[in-house]
C-alpha cells in the first residue's frame, strides 16, 4: 500500500511539472560557501574566554555576562543648544550629571579636610562637560536626541565611559588639540564641548567614518564654529603625524582601532574577528603603538597625552603604553611619564565599576550594576 502511495504522488508530480530529479543531478547545498561556519561573534567569544579568563580569573564570568548584555548609556549635553533647558529636562527623568555631581562631591570633601592633600593641577578634569546617567542598577534608557530650539540636537547619546579619556585629558582654554583617530565623533564632540580648543585637528584615516564625523558635527555644532579655524577634519594616516606635525599640540587624544569587545560579540558587520580579518587583528598591538607613538611626537614637550581603547586586552592597552613610552626613548631620546589617575577611579567610582589591578593608566570594566565599557585611558606627559 505504502509503494502504491508512493507511486501515485510520483504520477502527481509529473502531471503538474515537478519531475523527480535523478541522484546525480541534485544539488546538495554548500553551507560553508554562502555562511560562515563560525560566526564572528561566536569567534570573538571563544577568543574572550580562552584569554580572558587568564587575565581576569574570578571577574570574568561577572564581566562576560554584562558583555552579552544590553550595554547602558549616557546623555552628554550639547553645550551648543540650550543646555540649561536640556540639563532641567534630563533631571526630570531621575538621572544624574555624574561628572559634576562627583566633582562637587570631591570639593565637599576638601572643603571638610576628608580628602589628605589638596588635589594637583594633573588631577584637573577637562571643563564644562555634563553627561547625565541613571543610577546603578536601572536600566532606563534615554530617548533618541532631537535638534532643539537654537537648530541643533539637544544630547548625544554615548557610552558614559567613553567621556573618561576627554576628562582625563585636562583640557586648558587655549590649548591646540589634536584628536588623532576622531571617528566616529563622540570624542571628538566632547572635546569641543570643553569650550577650550584654541583650534581642533579631528583626523581619521577611514573616509567612510570620516563622513560619520562630518554628520556629528553638522548635527551638533553651529556652523560658524564649524566653518571657523577652530575645527579642521583630516583623513590622513595617522602614524606619520610625528612627521607632518611634530612638536605642535597641548593636548593629543589618541582613541586606537582595537577589538572593540562588545562590538565583537554583538555585530556580524565590520567584526574584526572574521576570518579574513585575522592578520590585522594580530597586528593590532603594532598599529596602536604606532599610533600612540606619532601622537606623543606630535606633542609639544611638557603637553599631555591620553591613549585610550574599547578592549579588555592588556595587550592592547599596557603592553601598548609600555612599548611606545620605551620606543620613544630609545629611538628619539624623548621621556614621557605615565599620569598617575588613581584619583579618577575614586571620583567616578560611584558611576563605573574599576579593574583594581590595572599596571598602568585605568581600566572600565562592564558591571550589570553599572554596564558601561570596556573603557582603558592612560594619561601621559611629555617630558622632553
Amino acid at each position: 500500500m505504502a509503494a502504491l502511495t508512493l507511486r501515485g504522488v510520483r504520477e502527481l508530480l509529473k502531471r503538474v511539472g515537478f519531475a523527480t530529479v535523478p541522484r546525480r543531478h541534485r544539488h546538495k547545498k554548500k553551507w560553508a560557501a554562502t555562511e560562515p561556519k563560525f560566526p564572528a561573534v561566536r569567534l570573538a567569544l571563544q577568543y574572550f574566554d580562552m584569554t580572558y579568563s587568564v587575565q581576569f580569573g574570578d571577574l570574568w564570568p561577572s564581566i562576560r555576562v554584562s558583555l552579552l548584555s544590553e550595554q547602558k548609556y549616557g546623555a552628554l549635553v550639547n553645550n551648543f543648544a540650550a543646555w540649561d533647558h536640556v540639563s532641567a529636562k534630563l533631571e526630570q527623568l531621575s538621572a544624574k550629571d555624574f561628572v559634576n555631581e562627583a566633582i562637587s562631591h570631591w570639593e565637599l570633601q576638601s572643603e571638610g579636610g576628608q580628602s589628605a592633600a589638596p588635589s594637583p593641577a594633573s588631577w584637573a578634569c577637562s571643563p564644562n562637560l555634563r553627561c547625565f546617567t541613571f543610577a546603578r542598577g536601572d536600566v532606563s534608557r534615554f530617548a533618541p536626541a532631537r535638534p532643539g530650539s537654537l537648530g541643533v540636537m539637544d544630547y548625544y547619546l554615548m557610552d558614559a565611559a567613553s567621556l573618561l579619556p576627554v576628562l582625563a585629558l585636562g583640557l586648558q582654554p587655549g590649548d591646540i588639540v589634536l584628536d588623532l583617530c576622531a571617528a566616529p565623533g563622540g570624542k571628538t564632540l566632547a572635546l569641543l564641548q570643553t569650550g577650550c580648543c584654541r583650534s581642533l585637528a579631528a583626523n581619521d584615516l577611514s573616509t567612510s567614518r570620516i563622513a560619520r564625523l562630518q554628520k556629528i558635527l553638522h548635527s551638533y555644532v553651529p556652523q560658524e564654529i564649524r566653518d571657523g579655524n577652530r575645527v579642521r577634519v583630516t583623513s590622513w594616516d595617522g602614524r606619520k603625524w610625528g612627521e607632518l606635525e611634530g612638536d605642535t599640540y597641548d593636548r593629543v587624544l589618541v582613541d586606537v582601532p582595537c577589538t572593540t569587545d562588545r562590538h565583537s560579540l554583538h555585530e556580524e558587520e565590520n567584526n574584526i574577528f572574521k576570518r579574513s580579518r585575522k592578520k590585522e587583528r594580530q597586528i593590532l598591538p603594532v598599529l596602536q603603538m604606532q599610533l600612540l607613538a606619532a601622537g606623543l611626537l606630535a606633542t609639544k614637550p611638557g603637553g599631555h597625552v591620553v591613549y585610550s581603547t574599547c578592549s579588555l586586552s592588556h595587550l592592547q592597552n599596557e603592553y601598548v603604553v609600555q612599548g611606545a613610552i620605551e620606543l620613544l626613548a630609545n629611538q628619539y631620546s624623548i621621556q614621557v611619564q605615565v599620569e598617575d589617575l588613581t584619583h579618577f577611579r575614586r571620583l567616578f567610582m560611584d558611576t563605573f565599576c574599576f579593574f583594581s589591578s590595572c599596571q598602568v593608566g585605568e581600566l572600565v570594566i562592564p558591571n550589570l550594576m553599572a554596564n558601561f565599557g570596556p573603557m582603558y585611558f592612560c594619561k601621559m606627559h611629555r617630558l622632553t
